[in-house]
């Protein structure tokens, strides 16, 4: 599968990145790379092989829930660089 600099402008564009002409070819050759070896790896033989999320047994270390007292919202907006009252102020991010 080769990739074309015109998709890397457009995944940059997605993930809203100025990317330099150098940058773009640099990009787009590393990304030419990484899906010829997924396609290396599509290409083996797989039946009967259980898929796995990790190589080694997890366990999960849950706790039950313990109910608590929150810390509050000044603690909370201690550190807040933006406040709006008692909430978070954030930049937009829907345009």
């Amino acid at each position: 599968m080769k990739i074309t600099r015109s998709e890397v402008e457009h995944v940059a564009r997605l993930a809203r990145l100025e990317l330099s002409d150098s940058e773009l070819d640099t990009f787009t050759g590393q990304m030419d790379g990484i899906l010829a070896y997924v396609e290396k790896l599509n290409a083996l033989d797989t039946e009967g092989i259980v898929p796995t999320s990790h190589a080694v047994p997890m366990e999960n270390a849950f706790r039950p829930d313990q109910p608590a007292d929150s810390i509050g919202v000044e603690a909370a907006l201690a550190n807040a660089p933006l406040r709006a009252e008692s909430f978070f102020r954030v930049p937009k991010v829907i345009e």
